[in-house]
């Protein structure tokens, strides 16, 4: 097989969740360890730091494999879901895993992956962990997928769990409340590691210190510890004064990502980054830290980000997918100056989108469209409960035929949003990179 027919053969031969949703969510992790034997535990040969959360896990891991990077580490890196390509989910150094080895694994998989059936997300966990005790990383980013306790990467035994905040999300799997949500993802807390949380939730906290308690390990609030007391934003990125509780002056800190949520994310980067230094072997260079901090985005590859994509009309992309990440969007649209803003916007049919829905601007003009997955939320659909949200616009059958009418109705001083799903995130990027 080619790399194409490698893809096709993973996208359609083994249950894809951002496809079809439910039916591919294979909770527990008798699967992974099947594979895991199979290949020789790789996951056991490289030392990681695990990520959990509702929002910010991708930013977040994309700032620590960067600065480990900057410190002469040899990095892996895995997180999901991926934009535009398959290899983006794996990366060493920041450089996506080569089309070759995705083609090797997939053909010395196919008789265990018959006999075992992993889930798509499943398959390419394995790929990581092989991936990564091959080209002997000295350390590895690990992202859950969903949740934590039965999240296939669970079962790694990190240096450093993180987990970055919890609201809704994934609710018919995960629990429809913070503390059943928080339950789940507190599953990544292991015995003697300690763990990292961005934000302290009063709902949310308490389940945190007891699984810590539990595991006889400790739990780091990160905002009880830093907080950013200005920031400065400009077209290359963004300056935050981060204030550490008990002294005195505040340190810059600049990253090279948009998006002002960024400043829970840059909390909790640092206050992991100082964790690994005092309770791991890992050891960073403090001259290293904020020149790759600087650098992060470009240098791992992170896109899909509050994304400036042109100029005149300014058109911003962001992959904020739920009610907190969708409120942080809208009130980052309320700082920006234009003639009329246009939103494109699709969701997935299986989730709850009222929140985002109640969120979303009326003096917007939409482009209501739906991504080329079987999730996908009708577009018609969408638009008729959008309506019922004061939401007016009309609706495309794609998202490249959305993102060509807004460009055609737009003046030069208007803005352009595209978000609401991943999913149309990727395929704006991938219209954009055609281009």
């Amino acid at each position: 097989m080619n790399y194409a027919e490698t893809i096709d053969y993973l996208f359609h031969s083994l249950p894809v969740f951002h496809h079809s949703g439910g039916t591919a969510y294979k909770p527990g992790l008798q699967t992974i360890r099947e594979l895991s034997a199979f290949y020789g535990h790789p996951h056991t040969r490289f030392p990681a730091i695990h990520i959990a959360g509702t929002n910010g896990k991708g930013s977040i891991s994309h700032m620590l494999a960067a600065v480990l990077q900057g410190c002469g580490y040899t990095t892996g890196l895995f997180t999901s879901p991926h934009l535009t390509d398959f290899r983006e989910r794996i990366k060493v150094n920041g450089e996506w895993i080569s089309q070759q080895e995705v083609i090797d694994f997939v053909e010395k998989s196919k008789d265990i992956f018959t006999r075992v059936q992993p889930s798509f997300f499943e398959a390419a966990t394995a790929l990581a962990f092989d991936c990564f005790a091959r080209r002997k990383v000295d350390v590895a980013v690990i992202e859950t997928g969903m949740g934590g306790r039965l999240d296939a990467t669970n079962i790694i035994t990190p240096v450093l769990s993180v987990i970055t905040n919890i609201s809704a999300d994934h609710t018919q799997f995960l629990g429809d409340t913070p503390t059943a949500i928080a339950s789940e993802k507190a599953g990544i807390i292991k015995p003697g590691v300690p763990v990292v949380i961005g934000e302290t939730q009063p709902e949310t906290a308490p389940v945190f210190k007891a699984k810590a308690k539990e595991m006889k390990t400790f739990a780091i609030f990160a905002d009880q510890l830093a907080e950013v007391s200005r920031c400065l934003t400009t077209t290359e990125g963004q300056t935050f004064y981060i204030r550490q509780h008990g002294k005195e002056h505040p340190i810059p800190v600049k990253i090279d990502l948009s998006g002002e949520y960024q400043q829970k994310n840059i909390i909790t980067a640092l206050i992991t980054l100082q964790a690994l230094k005092v309770h791991t072997g890992i050891r960073l260079k403090a001259d290293r830290i904020t020149p790759s901090l600087e650098h992060a985005a470009q240098t791992t590859g992170l896109h899909g980000r509050w994304e400036i994509l042109q100029q005149h009309p300014r058109v911003i992309c962001d992959s904020a997918h739920n009610t907190a990440g969708i409120s942080w969007v809208v009130r980052q649209l309320e700082h920006f100056a234009y003639r009329t803003l246009r939103i494109i916007t699709g969701f997935v049919s299986d989730k709850d989108i009222t929140g985002m829905l109640e969120l979303l601007p009326a003096c917007a003009v939409y482009y209501f469209t739906r991504a080329a997955i079987p999730r996908a939320l009708n577009e018609q659909t969408l638009e008729r409960q959008a309506q019922s949200y004061g939401l007016s616009g009309k609706s495309y059958a794609s998202v490249a035929t959305a993102l060509k009418a807004a460009l055609n109705d737009a003046d030069a001083d208007d803005l352009i949003f595209a978000g609401g799903s991943i999913f149309v995130v990727s395929e704006i990027l991938e219209t954009y990179s055609c281009l």
